[in-house]
């Protein structure tokens, strides 16, 4: 990756380097860059960065963002050590191993705000040695995991913590089905419907994904464009949980139970879709919708894995200049599990 002379507004402490996007749209516009990190202010706090995970929010970010003058640091996954405090925290040390929760300002569950603000777009993220969050975004590091594994842990794991449980509502012994298996949501979906009890059935277009799921222990694996119907052999799902959309939509009112929930989390084929109204209403279906999750919801997560240790799955882990090299694999989507820098 080539050193250019990136526009990132800093304070003075020390030098860092980090990931920016500029001038053009897609990976093409990220460069890397030395600058000088931010100084906390009162109820910040300063992470010195281990490891961070790539997002398709990041390639969204990138592909669709029309403010190219500016330079903007992404990344909303990351894991590290405390470098320094702000005035008025009394709980967080120095050297402290902490995690990041990736929303910025969504505290209580039940308390969702207008809009959602994230960490990486429009404030500075964490593809970078250094970045400063609110103290309300950070949490003690899992022991048990490596720095790479937390790392990647936050933003897709919250988001399938919520999908399954606080939208979905599952329940052991229920029948999910999870679409897209190999993406970050859908991997973490899968290892928690299971650790919580559930029969789980997952969709690929890929043979590989498919097989490496039957591997890692799901139930079942469908192609994405067979017939889910006739594959399970009319066997109901009771709570479908997607990112894909009009691709694969049609095919959830044919394996759902009545009473049946879909959570939807992503719009990787599009955004409409037609349904039926009368059978919608006549097997009494739900279909919910989520993103990201509360700092309340953060937590949750941290304890549930923790409780079941779950480790994430690490598909390859660049070093921080070759960011480029990263998002081209994602670009790609034959990952299986979370892609990662170290920095």
């Amino acid at each position: 990756m080539k050193h250019r002379d990136c526009n990132v507004n800093t304070a003075r402490q020390e030098n860092a380097r980090v990931i920016v996007h500029e001038r053009v749209n897609g990976s093409e516009g990220l460069c890397l860059h030395t600058t000088v990190n931010k100084l906390p202010k009162a109820g910040e706090v300063s992470v010195r960065i281990q490891a961070a995970g790539l997002n398709h929010r990041d390639l969204f970010i990138m592909k669709e963002r029309s403010d190219l003058h500016q330079s903007v640091v992404l990344g909303s996954d990351g894991a590290g050590i405390v470098a320094s405090v702000g005035e008025g925290i009394e709980h967080i040390q120095v050297g402290d191993e902490v995690i990041i929760h990736p929303t910025l300002n969504w505290v209580h569950t039940n308390e969702i705000p207008e809009t959602l603000t994230i960490l990486g777009y429009p404030s500075e993220g964490t593809f970078a040695e250094y970045v400063v969050v609110p103290v309300t975004c950070i949490e003690k590091k899992p022991a048990y995991l490596t720095w790479e594994e937390a790392g990647v842990l936050p933003l897709a794991a919250l988001t399938a913590y919520r999908a399954l449980f606080t939208r979905g509502q599952l329940k052991s012994g229920e029948h999910v089905l999870i679409t897209g298996i190999g993406g970050g949501v859908a991997t973490y979906a899968f290892m928690m419907a299971k650790a919580a009890g559930a029969k789980v059935t997952v969709t690929s277009r890929s043979q590989e994904k498919r097989l490496r799921a039957l591997e890692v222990g799901a139930d079942h694996v469908l192609a994405s464009d067979c017939d889910w119907g006739e594959s399970l052999h009319g066997e109901p799902v009771n709570l479908i949980i997607d990112s894909i959309g009009p691709a694969v939509f049609t095919q959830f009112l044919q394996v759902l139970a009545p009473g049946g929930r879909v959570v939807q989390f992503g719009r990787s084929s599009g955004d409409k879709v037609e349904i039926s109204l009368s059978t919608l209403f006549r097997n009494q279906y739900s279909i919910l919708a989520t993103s990201m999750g509360s700092a309340e919801e953060f937590r949750e997560m941290l304890q549930f894995v923790e409780r079941h240790r779950i480790r994430p799955v690490i598909d390859q882990i660049y070093p921080l200049e070759q960011a480029v090299q990263a998002f081209k694999r994602m670009e790609a989507g034959v990952q299986f599990g979370n892609i990662g820098l170290k920095m």
